[in-house]
């Protein structure tokens, strides 16, 4: 996709109404769905985080960046994920937790991010997480550096390469939730992307696909 379409559809985005739950449940694992039933939130209290949706032009295209995380004993360990990170005490709000996390993870300044608008949050059982995703956009060519403490790679992803049904796959894995099932994903450069961030990237690729 050109960045200048992507730019056209910029109003659009800003006012249609979010698809949540139904966009989420198309890169779902199975089994979350049951236990989603049985969650109460009073009870778990979860933590909250916020993550940053950047799109920005390469070569005249539309890029939206996502992250590896490093290695590391967690449940989140060498995923492929937006920037982003818990809120912290200082931060005023979510968005600004998702600027200040972008800024510290692949170093792009909050002066350089236009915020659009938020999108649904997603909860994540196995790090008891309750995340809030940020669609931003920069209106020129990005340079990253990434924070080697938290960030082992930067995937920059063609918006036309993620918009593409065929790199949907299901992919037999070991989760939380269960051993050796099939979860879907995104196969993109190379990496599988599942879980949360495929739930966000849905919920992003089916608002533009509904677009008029």
């Amino acid at each position: 996709m050109n960045f200048q379409t992507f730019l056209y559809q910029i109003e659009l985005i800003k006012k249609t109404e979010l698809l949540g739950e139904s966009a989420h449940e198309l890169m779902m694992p199975p089994e979350r769905r049951g236990l989603m039933r049985t969650i109460n939130f009073d009870v778990l209290k979860p933590k909250q985080a916020a993550v940053m949706m950047l799109v920005y032009p390469k070569n005249d295209l539309a890029h939206l960046v996502l992250i590896q995380r490093n290695a590391y004993p967690g449940v989140h360990s060498s995923q492929i994920a937006f920037p982003g990170g818990k809120i912290e005490q200082t931060d005023v709000d979510f968005a600004q937790a998702a600027l200040r996390e972008t800024h510290e993870e692949i170093g792009i300044a909050s002066t350089q991010i236009e915020l659009i608008r938020s999108f649904s949050q997603v909860y994540i059982p196995p790090s008891n997480f309750m995340v809030y995703p940020f669609l931003g956009i920069s209106h020129h060519e990005l340079s990253f550096t990434a924070d080697p403490a938290e960030v082992a790679g930067i995937i920059e992803l063609p918006l036309t390469e993620f918009l593409n049904d065929e790199n949907v796959v299901m992919q037999n894995m070991d989760t939380s939730y269960s051993k050796s099932i099939d979860v879907p994903s995104f196969k993109l450069q190379g990496h599988f992307v599942w879980g949360a961030t495929a739930m966000m990237l849905s919920e992003l690729k089916e608002t533009l696909r509904n677009l008029p």
